[in-house]
């Protein structure tokens, strides 16, 4: 396929955006290296709308960015359910997770496990972490850069160094801070591009907006009859609603980029302010998305044509670089860059969380705050570059069959933690031998319905493979010996008393 000119004008608006990107890590560089307390949590200073709008973009990444609009214009808006599924949860977060978060003012999630489960289950939750993102890094700068430079003449080697390196700056300068109010730009900008893109293909489409209100409801292309049977060849809603339900306990409740979050506030009730604020982005973005794939779909029925054999996967990028003004079309392709980078900045900051607190501050010596800082910014250096590189070699061999096995088998183990944690929230007895058989039954089973399970959905996996990790920790603990660890104000039996646990991070004498 012949690819277009990205122009002089796109670059100018794309290295703008990048500069501005850069200019918010280093406004926030003196007060990110105070101490790790400030580089990881901001010190809980952030105002809850910042830290909802973080948590949004952080969710978000370009991948889902350009493959909603794409899901929406091959078929239908049924996994917009998804969406759905985390206002659902947020009731729950509030009242049975995020009190324990809060109470134990913890910088890692995966300090819970330690409190409830003892030191082993932290530090395989951390790491499980710390292996998925490391990969999940690589696939957030290599998919959209592919997706871009397989319709444009930019050269993909130049994108994922200028995306992927300047990440890497802002975030080691700025640290959590810097990540949140960049996140919150960066949300600013994906959604104000997805608007445009709407706004300019609707107006630009013979017939305008009741051409594609028609032929939405004629080819089915919003949400049909067919899309409540169990049974039906369409997305099953019920079924995706219910498996997503899970997927979201595991982001929100097991991933330390997300619960990370909730200490950015300083307060309980500011923390549910950022949660609702994050779920009200999501239901207004929802529409936006999916209604960008509908308008996809009529706009190349009646104002263009796609190339024949085209990848679909590349259609946003496409419509925006053959389509849309100069300047104009590099501002939405910075959007695409900004939905990738919020995603990496969180997961690079996250990522030097875990090693940090969950195994340097846990395991050995703590030097100074300022030497500690300094530590957790060389984690985001290594962590980048390794990031970065491998997005490199997934370009260079244009093949990522190995790293998505990577990706598959440290994802397999995502939404059995969260059965983890909802074992150890829920249940009294559940002991770290039986959260151990859990986590392994978990991803044997999800690995089992991804290899030989045919055309199983992938959320009936996520359904299945969190009830087993978490019957299965609940019933395997009853084979080991009943431990007497003091889980006072852990469970939701004592939500509302203080937990008699102490941090083994925070009454570490800190050397001069």
């Amino acid at each position: 396929m012949q690819q277009v000119g990205f122009g002089a004008w796109n670059w100018v608006a794309l290295f703008i955006y990048l500069f501005i990107m850069l200019l918010v890590g280093a406004y926030f560089t003196k007060r990110a290296g105070k101490n790790t307390e400030s580089f990881f949590t901001a010190s809980g200073r952030l105002p809850s709308w910042a830290v909802g709008f973080s948590i949004y973009a952080t969710t978000l990444s370009a991948i889902t960015y350009m493959s909603t609009p794409e899901k929406a214009f091959l078929t239908d808006w049924s996994y917009i359910a998804g969406n759905v599924a985390i206002i659902a949860i947020i009731p729950l977060l509030i009242y049975f997770y995020v009190p324990f978060f809060k109470k134990l003012k913890i910088t890692s999630a995966y300090e819970y496990l330690e409190a409830r489960f003892g030191p082993s289950i932290r530090v395989i939750g951390s790491l499980l972490f710390v292996l998925f993102h490391l990969g999940r890094i690589a696939i957030v700068i290599y998919l959209p850069t592919l997706a871009i430079t397989s319709v444009s003449d930019m050269n993909p080697y130049l994108v994922v160094t200028l995306v992927g390196l300047l990440c890497i700056v802002y975030t080691f300068l700025g640290g959590f801070e810097g990540v949140v109010w960049s996140d919150f730009i960066q949300g600013v900008i994906l959604l104000g591009g997805a608007i445009l893109i709407i706004v300019l293909g609707i107006i630009y489409m013979p017939g305008g907006f009741h051409i594609m209100a028609h032929d939405a409801i004629e080819h089915n292309k919003v949400i049909s009859a067919d899309n409540w049977k169990i049974n039906s060849a369409a997305a099953a809603i019920p079924v995706i609603f219910i498996g997503n339900i899970f997927n979201n306990l595991h982001q929100y409740t097991a991933s330390q980029d997300v619960v990370q979050r909730y200490q950015a506030s300083p307060s309980f009730k500011e923390t549910v302010k950022s949660l609702w604020t994050n779920g009200v982005l999501v239901i207004i973005s929802a529409p936006i998305f999916y209604g960008m794939g509908t308008m996809l779909y009529s706009f190349y029925r009646h104002a263009d044509s796609l190339p024949k054999g085209f990848n679909t996967s590349s259609i946003v990028p496409y419509f925006v670089l053959t389509e849309m003004p100069p300047f104009v079309g590099g501002i939405v392709i910075a959007a695409i860059f900004a939905a990738a980078q919020s995603t990496i900045s969180s997961s690079l900051n996250s990522i030097s969380a875990c090693l940090s607190v969950d195994i340097k501050h846990r395991f050995f010596s703590k030097r100074s705050e300022k030497e500690e800082v300094k530590f957790a910014r060389w984690v985001i250096i290594i962590a980048g570059i390794f990031g970065y590189v491998m997005s490199l070699y997934l370009i260079a061999s244009n093949s990522n069959d190995l790293w998505d096995l990577f990706l598959l088998i440290t994802g397999l183990f995502g939404v059995p933690l969260a059965g983890v944690f909802a074992v150890g929230i829920f249940t009294k007895r559940a002991n770290s031998f039986g959260i151990i058989v859990g986590l392994i039954l978990g991803a044997i089973v999800a690995y089992t319905m991804n290899k030989f399970g045919g055309d199983n959905s992938p959320f009936i996996v996520s359904i299945l493979s969190f009830v087993i990790a978490f019957g299965a920790s609940y019933f395997a603990s009853f084979l080991a010996p009943k431990y007497n660890k003091d889980i006072t104000g852990l469970t939701i039996y004592e939500k509302n008393k203080p937990s008699t646990y102490i941090s083994k991070v925070k009454n570490t004498e800190a050397k001069a």
